[in-house]
């Protein structure tokens, strides 16, 4: 059929304009090696976003070795000629993009992907990384001189991996800003027992070995994954609120420190539904490991790793985790005292709640413990820099600034805004302006001068008017 002479035109127009916007796409370029966090120059990667990690590993404890597939899907947020990867140490074999196999280089801890098609943006393609090793646990002076990442005990290993040990046994954008669901499955000899994040799908035997298969489908930043393995009892069901509860402990623990850790876990996590909102989560619980080398525990999602049997109010703290840290993640490592400082101020919640002390007491014991030359006062905990990220002040100080934020704005507004905070970032990353604003709207009251002075300023601040 002849076209008339306004069609042709017509046609000649759009086919311009259509030649017009393909010429003026940005061509494709290397995704960045970084986020750019002030602390982690080089953790997380730019041009994509994370949305699912498939993990698959195997674990020989006799030998520490670890095999491992990963399989990541994401989404282009440019157009990517290559893209960068985070993996510590560990010796990658083979690497493809979209099921086709792809070069990559190495340098440090990024691996270079170069795909044989540049990827478009807005696109979803999918890198699955073929790598093995033994993974090496990170030192240093970050978290309290300890080790910390994959650290093998006697019977398997224990897995905590804040702030920058995630990649050191998967390759990732490792860092909370691109957070992701997950499925796990971890590979071990039977007669261990393999425990991770979310809901566990499946257990199964192959050859001499137990496949067992986890389940993570609510976005989770990759410090906070765990595939902990060893002897451990194990005991099921749900919380008196109805939240579903795992809590696996190394037997040899089972009768130390005088801590029912089901029990406490469940009163607990259902306390905090009630303080904080919902339960974030599918799943609560607990791996408790018999790791005296590690001297911390760690707000793992769904399931906090204790590395002894921990007090109660030590579980208060990891559980309170769950919604401040784990689904209210920090954009940037800077602000962890939107962790800390929260999560000590729930311990504070707790002695109250159980009527042991009153936050606004254990406010002032912790005040005036430390004297004004203490180097306590000089961490300027809004911003305490990498190496003294994890300072006390960051903690106490953070949790002293909530009691005075609750103090000036009444319980009223102070319960309020938590539970306004965890519904409004619940699943995803924010700062410490955001609180503020979020604050100042819930109150109507201005609060630069507080959160100044308690965050921001060095020096023991005068106590608050009452």
């Amino acid at each position: 059929m002849a076209l008339s002479r306004s069609a042709r035109l017509g046609a000649l127009a759009t086919a311009a304009l259509s030649f017009c916007l393909i010429a003026a796409a940005p061509a494709p370029q290397p995704g960045a090696d970084g986020v750019g966090d002030p602390y982690f120059p080089q953790l997380g990667n730019g041009g994509f976003d994370v949305r699912h990690y498939g993990l698959d590993i195997a674990y020989d404890p006799d030998t520490d070795r670890l095999e491992g597939r990963t399989t990541i899907t994401a989404r282009a947020t440019q157009n990517l000629s290559s893209f960068d990867l985070d993996l510590q140490k560990l010796t990658v074999t083979r690497i493809e993009v979209n099921g086709r196999r792809a070069e990559f280089t190495r340098a440090g801890d990024e691996i270079r992907i170069t795909p044989r098609d540049a990827l478009g943006k807005n696109k979803n393609f999918t890198v699955t990384v073929t790598y093995g090793g033994v993974p090496e646990p990170l030192t240093g002076p970050i978290v309290f001189g300890s080790d910390y990442g994959w650290m093998k005990t006697g019977d398997g290993v224990f897995v905590a991996c804040e702030p920058n040990a995630a990649s050191t046994w998967f390759p990732s954008s490792d860092h909370p800003s691109d957070k992701a669901a997950f499925d796990i499955r971890i590979k071990a000899p039977k007669g261990l027992t393999s425990v991770s994040n979310g809901r566990l799908v499946d257990t199964y035997d192959k050859g001499g070995q137990t496949v067992a298969h986890w389940r993570e489908s609510t976005p989770m930043a990759t410090y906070l994954a765990t595939a902990t393995i060893g002897k451990f009892d194990v005991k099921k069901g749900t919380t008196p609120g109805g939240t579903p509860i795992y809590v696996a402990i190394d037997p040899v623990l089972e009768n130390s420190n005088n801590v029912d850790v089901y029990g406490v876990t469940a009163e607990v996590t259902d306390y905090w539904s009630k303080v904080f909102g919902p339960y974030p989560f599918e799943e609560t619980g607990a791996i408790v490991d018999d790791m005296p080398q590690a001297g911390f525990s760690l707000e793992t999602q769904t399931k906090p790793v204790y590395s002894a049997i921990r007090s109660e109010s030590t579980i208060a703290h990891e559980l309170a985790h769950q919604w401040f840290g784990d689904s209210v993640s920090v954009e940037k490592w800077n602000h962890i005292w939107l962790n800390e400082g929260f999560a000590t101020y729930s311990q504070w919640l707790w002695s109250e709640h159980k009527g042991t002390q009153t936050a606004h007491d254990a406010f002032l014991a912790s005040y005036n413990s430390r004297p004004a030359d203490s180097a306590f006062w000089q961490i300027v905990v809004g911003d305490p820099q990498r190496d003294t990220m994890f300072a006390s002040a960051v903690y106490q100080r953070g949790a002293m600034t909530l009691q005075v934020l609750r103090e000036r704005i009444g319980d009223k507004d102070f319960f309020a805004l938590l539970k306004a905070w965890t519904k409004q970032h619940r699943n995803g990353n924010a700062t410490t302006a955001d609180f503020v604003r979020l604050a100042e709207k819930i109150s109507g009251e201005q609060l630069d001068d507080l959160f100044d002075t308690w965050l921001f300023t060095k020096g023991k601040p005068a106590l608050p008017a009452r």
